[in-house]
């Protein structure tokens, strides 16, 4: 059932830039003038980056600081004075000295700076030529993926098209408008080369449809609807269908499947080390019986579900159920909450726990229903309310709802974003959403949150101090 393993375990690409804010080394590293000099060296350091996709910056407790906890769909979890601290990223108290919010600066940039190894030197290798430009490709569109995590949660960064020729990495930040304008160019260039589809033995590359999935993303957080409908439009248009099983579609052997749009791989082998399977399951699972038992569902969220929604049950997991795969549901400390992310659930058939419990789980990224939901808001920001209705039924119908009664566009607006928050619940969408559509500060404020300040987090302190007085802080912190 597991896909080829895509991962780059024994070493890091690194470049000699001192003590710059981007270099961020990597145990086991190998020097630049000993490597990208054969084809397996082009297809190992492209691996090294999807590799980094499920590392704990990306789907552990950094991500889920900064996506999770900030929104009002999922608390901290395990017990109350169990990583106390996580607390400051739900009441919106965090600083620029915070750990998380330095974690996930950090992994965003690693992630980066190995693209840009790849981008830079596989250009040089005598190689398939198709290969190669397959690979530039890949990188390309999961560099994009990185800067658009960066964009949204801190704003404006610095560029970086490759390893600098000069060797220079302290520059000021882009404006955010420069950032997006890149990742579009990088997906762009990306889906212009990327095959469709990949044989069996290579599922977990992106793929055209994975990059223009997450193009159609970035165009409606960019507020360009015409291209957010264009561009998702071409994605329904590729064969991507609703699992109509949305149990099966989060569980292990959904994996994959015909909604699968963008989904990070993983696995496991104790002979990786730290890079052997993810820990996205694990932190989330219920405490002490699977897991950490953090990052759970809150009452808001139960409460947000419609009557007969069967998403409901099969994204909450409560203490003493028994779940469709037989496993009752027992936490072992009294003191934790009883409700936990059923998305992240690995049934102990078929666990793996050499590496942890879930190391298995893929992280489903982005999924079709998502692209539909995308085109149905885009459509009906172009007045195109017909086609909005169409794709967002098509969604309800999935979870066993009717029709939306939805038909004014105001109406369909607040439709569209309610079906969001419960179809992707718990997928570290919450809180971006709420920042770009203008509700945080209603929902988020009795929270902490504050208009002006909190749609943005705080670029780390020892960022501005190594950016030799070229960054300039973001507003409020």
């Amino acid at each position: 059932m597991k896909k080829i393993f895509l991962t780059l375990s024994i070493f890091s690409l690194i470049v000699s830039c001192n003590e710059d804010f981007v270099d961020i080394r990597d145990e086991g590293e190998i020097d630049i003038e000993n490597f990208f000099t054969t084809q397996d060296d082009a297809m190992r350091a492209t691996n090294a980056v999807y590799s980094f996709l499920r590392s704990w910056e990306n789907t552990g407790f950094p991500a889920q600081f900064v996506f999770g906890v900030t929104g009002d769909d999922v608390e901290k979890g395990s017990n109350p004075g169990d990583a106390s601290f996580i607390n400051a990223y739900d009441n919106f108290t965090f600083t620029s000295s915070d750990e998380g919010v330095r974690g996930y600066w950090i992994g965003q940039w690693q992630a980066i700076n190995r693209a840009n190894q790849v981008i830079t030197n596989v250009p040089k290798i005598e190689m398939d030529a198709t290969l190669k430009n397959r690979l530039i490709a890949e990188t390309k569109m999961l560099r994009a993926y990185f800067y658009f995590n960066l964009v949204r949660i801190y704003g404006g960064v610095p560029i970086f098209d490759g390893l600098p020729a000069d060797g220079i990495y302290t520059k000021p930040r882009n404006s955010a408008a420069e950032v997006y304008a890149f990742i579009v160019k990088d997906l762009t260039e990306a889906a212009a080369v990327l095959p469709q589809t990949y044989p069996a033995s290579e599922l977990g590359r992106v793929t055209k449809g994975s990059a223009l999935g997450l193009l159609s993303k970035v165009y409606l957080y960019m507020k360009d609807y015409q291209k957010a409908y264009d561009t998702s439009n071409q994605v329904i248009a590729m064969g991507y269908s609703l699992d109509p099983d949305f149990n099966h579609l989060f569980r292990p052997a959904g994996e994959f499947g015909t909604e699968s749009v963008f989904e990070v791989n993983c696995g496991c082998d104790p002979s990786l080390g730290k890079d052997a399977g993810s820990q996205y399951a694990e932190v989330q699972g219920v405490r002490n019986q699977f897991g950490w038992g953090f990052f759970t569902p809150t009452t808001a969220l139960e409460n947000a579900f419609e009557p007969g929604d069967i998403r409901k049950e099969l994204s909450i997991l409560r203490e003493g159920e028994t779940t469709l795969e037989g496993d009752l549901i027992k936490k072992g400390d009294p003191n934790a909450g009883d409700m936990w992310n059923q998305k992240v659930y690995v049934p102990k058939a078929v666990n793996n726990n050499s590496c942890g419990y879930g190391s298995i789980q893929n992280v489903r990224i982005l999924r079709f229903a998502d692209i539909l939901l995308i085109n149905a808001e885009a459509a009906n920001e172009l007045g195109n309310t017909a086609a909005a209705i169409l794709n967002i039924n098509k969604v309800r119908f999935r979870a066993n709802l009717g029709n939306t009664t939805a038909t004014t566009q105001a109406a369909l607006k607040a439709a569209i974003w309610q079906e969001r928050r419960v179809e992707l619940a718990m997928e570290m969408d919450r809180f971006p959403d709420l920042v770009r559509t203008g509700q945080a500060a209603t929902v988020l404020g009795s929270k902490g949150f504050t208009a002006g300040k909190n749609e943005l987090f705080p670029i780390p302190m020892d960022a501005i101090n190594q950016s030799n007085g070229l960054f300039i802080q973001n507003p409020g912190y």
